[in-house]
């Protein structure tokens, strides 16, 4: 391979500490040195490259080249490094000398580069490969000078130089500023170094690497609360002295994640007053994500943990109703269990603020009755219409204007827009938005947008609920990498998961079903599950990935409904084909 085609070869993408997490015994290091002739990469050049690759505590290869730099070495550079300009004369190019670095470094995504003061010697490498128009591959590095900074105090160095430290360790070399000799000696620090940091705890490249003053003393004393944590997927619960649950969590990987709650990168306040308050850690291990995200779910609706913010409060979300008498009116209530599909609803919606829009949508097409009084044969009597009546925007069956069957004939309209059928309201809403911002009256076309937009939102996602929650079994596989993820859902609620390979993809459906948990339809609209789970699993069910492998009902949506008007909503705006109005709205 030419030095041209080297040049150009592409490096894998950087992964985080995170990502390479690894026991520190079983990672390659590469403890690199670099001597220049001067402090500056951008004035000066690389005149020698060191390095030492080391696994286990073991030396498995040594690295050192001279480095023809181009220019003269200054004497002062000479009288320091013993580096003559006759030395580097027949020395490779800088070009050839860095590509050999790389090949005997490895790939980013093994090996993790160790220097002392690393910021100086990664920026001449980074400056070379930038020269040479080759892709600096994005190594992890760690700095020797900063890991002693954060451990060792000054009763014990008076200073982090190389030499200072090489003494304190017993190092058994002498840095004397050659690239091979400081790497050594680097070596030898960076080895004490690790020694000290295990009565840290310090095991993994994670930990190593979050390693920080930084972190409280509650974050460091309390690291033992996760030792045995595993690194399946799961749900994690830390508790008080008095066991009450402080927060609960999930993720892909316990260990790795619980690990980052006692690191410098955990900077929320809530998070570090609540890792002060917790005595013990406790997880509970899942075959896979989905069913942690659901597990997690489930356990904060039903312990609702002190520093939990969403999910805690499922039966109080609000929803858009049809209320119950002769003449049924929009309403918004708190909880799903007065709902029913005979008379009509939508949401859940943020708040009733947003509520209140989609309702005020709805009436801007169609004249249903806004008074709340209930009315009865003697109300009418006595009742007179309101403004609305004279507007045209209401039929008045408050004073017995309208018949209960006329009245009927929008409430029947109105569920045809919350079930079926959006479209007539969304040209409506359209056409009023564009008549107002055609007369500059960008204020109430912004009113109307933000109406059509809470009402899409919600009725969208009554739709999408709907669909999954009528469905008494639904059977489906997941592609994942190595094997098939099996979920068994009844009326939207997750009721078993599993992880089976492709030659038993078809027999595992029988006894996923004699294992399930048994869900009874009770008639409401969400019988087996809150909605955040129901549309947590719609999530998951929308990748291209899945197969649905057995089913009792259908699983549809409706051909015009919301769903399809809110991604052109959220994407284009309700004004298709007017883009500068809509820009003059959202500016207004």
């Amino acid at each position: 391979m030419s030095n041209s085609e080297k040049s150009k070869r592409s490096h894998s993408p950087q992964l985080s500490f995170a990502d390479l997490d690894r026991e520190l015994i079983s990672t390659t290091f590469v403890v690199v040195d670099l001597e220049t002739t001067g402090g500056s990469h951008a004035d000066s050049s690389i005149t020698e490259i060191g390095a030492v690759k080391i696994r286990g505590g073991a030396t498995i290869g040594e690295f050192q080249t001279l480095v023809n730099p181009g220019t003269p070495i200054p004497a002062f550079i000479t009288v320091l490094t013993g580096i003559t300009d006759a030395m580097v004369v027949t020395a490779p190019p800088i070009g050839e000398a860095f590509l050999s670095f790389l090949e005997f470094a490895g790939s980013s995504n093994e090996t993790v580069l160790v220097a002392h003061n690393a910021p100086f010697d990664m920026g001449f490498l980074r400056a070379a490969a930038q020269k040479l128009d080759t892709q600096w591959p994005p190594y992890p590095v760690l700095d020797t000078a900063r890991i002693s900074r954060q451990v060792l105090t000054r009763d014990e160095v008076p200073n982090v130089k190389l030499a200072t430290l090489a003494n304190h360790f017993g190092a058994g070399v002498t840095p004397d500023h050659r690239a091979l000799s400081d790497a050594r000696a680097t070596v030898d620090v960076f080895h004490g170094l690790l020694e000290r940091l295990g009565s840290f705890g310090i095991s993994s490249l994670l930990d190593l690497k979050n390693f920080s003053s930084r972190i409280t003393d509650a974050q460091r004393s309390k690291r033992d609360l996760i030792t045995g944590a595993p690194t399946s997927p799961g749900v994690y619960i830390f508790r008080d002295a008095q066991g009450e649950p402080l927060y609960i969590g999930k993720t892909g990987n316990l260990r790795s994640r619980l690990r980052t709650y006692f690191t410098s990168g955990e900077t929320r306040r809530r998070i570090i007053e609540m890792i002060g308050l917790a005595q013990r850690v406790e997880w509970i291990e899942t075959p896979t994500l989905i069913e942690a995200e659901v597990r997690e779910l489930r356990l904060i609706t039903a312990l609702k943990p002190r520093f939990n913010r969403r999910s805690k409060f499922q039966e109080k979300a609000v929803w858009v109703k049809f209320t119950r008498e002769s003449f049924p009116r929009l309403t918004s209530v708190r909880g799903h269990q007065s709902l029913s599909d005979d008379d009509g609803w939508c949401g859940p919606f943020s708040g009733r603020e947003e509520a209140a829009l989609a309702i005020d949508a709805i009436h801007e097409l169609l004249p249903l009755r806004q008074c709340s009084p209930r009315i009865t044969s003697r109300s009418i009597q006595s009742a007179s219409p309101c403004a609305l009546f004279d507007m045209h925007r209401c039929g008045a069956p408050c004073v017995g204007s309208e018949s209960i069957d006329s009245y009927q004939t929008h409430v029947g309209r109105a569920q045809s827009l919350l079930h079926l059928n959006s479209s007539p309201l969304q040209a409506r809403l359209n056409s009023v938005m564009q008549a107002l911002a055609l007369q500059e009256r960008f204020e109430e076309a912004s009113d109307i947008r933000n109406r059509a937009l809470a009402f899409i939102r919600g009725v969208s996602r009554g739709q999408r609920i709907r669909s999954l929650t009528r469905i008494p079994e639904l059977i489906l596989s997941l592609h994942r990498e190595y094997a098939y993820e099996i979920l068994v859902i009844r009326h939207g609620r997750l009721c078993a998961t599993a992880i089976v390979h492709q030659e038993r993809l078809e027999s595992i459906v029988d006894d996923l079903r004699l294992i399930s948990e048994v869900v009874k339809d009770d008639g409401s609209i969400l019988p087996a599950a809150h909605h955040e789970e129901v549309e947590l699993l719609l999530r998951h069910l929308e990748s291209s990935e899945v197969r649905i492998l057995a089913i009792e009902g259908e699983w549809s949506m409706p051909t015009f409904g919301a769903t399809r008007d809110r991604y052109d909503l959220q994407t284009r705006g309700v004004l298709e084909g007017n883009e500068d109005l809509l820009k003059l709205l959202n500016k207004n």
